[in-house]
């Protein structure tokens, strides 16, 4: 496993495992789209550069590219060209859909500190939840 470890003060770590069947440029972009969702990394904090981000964690840049351009697609950052790639504003969220939010953190809690009791990997209990929701969509009829 690979990671990247910030200055004091700045962005929370980043990390890859190569031995991942997820794609390294997937794993970061989860990330970070996650630290965005969760408050984590604020509208206007700077990612770290490609060449800066891809040397901390031994990958190669197109990879680090890879990643920044799929969150740039889906509007969760901004590329500023020499002036680097910064989280935009999220869209503001109303009281009811915050109040949904808030009363699912304790689950949430709680399934992160069960997955790390049983020492499943990240990856390994995202897919659960994936499929868990997967389970509960509508089928065709």
């Amino acid at each position: 496993m690979a990671a990247a470890s910030p200055p004091p003060g700045s962005a929370p770590t980043l990390s890859v495992d190569l031995a991942s069947p997820v794609p390294p440029y997937e794993q970061l972009r989860a990330q970070v789209a996650g630290l965005i969702a969760t408050g984590d990394l604020q509208a206007g904090a700077r990612l770290p550069s490609v060449r800066q981000l891809a040397a901390d964690l031994g990958l190669a840049g197109g990879t680090v590219a890879r990643a920044y351009h799929e969150l740039e697609l889906a509007g969760q950052v901004e590329g500023r060209g020499r002036h680097g790639t910064v989280v935009r504003p999220r869209p503001a969220v109303s009281a009811e859909e915050r109040s949904r939010q808030e009363a699912l953190a304790p689950a949430v809690e709680q399934l992160a500190r069960t997955a790390h009791e049983l020492g499943l990997t990240e990856d390994v209990t995202v897919a659960a939840v994936r499929n868990a929701l997967a389970r509960l969509r509508p089928r065709p009829t």
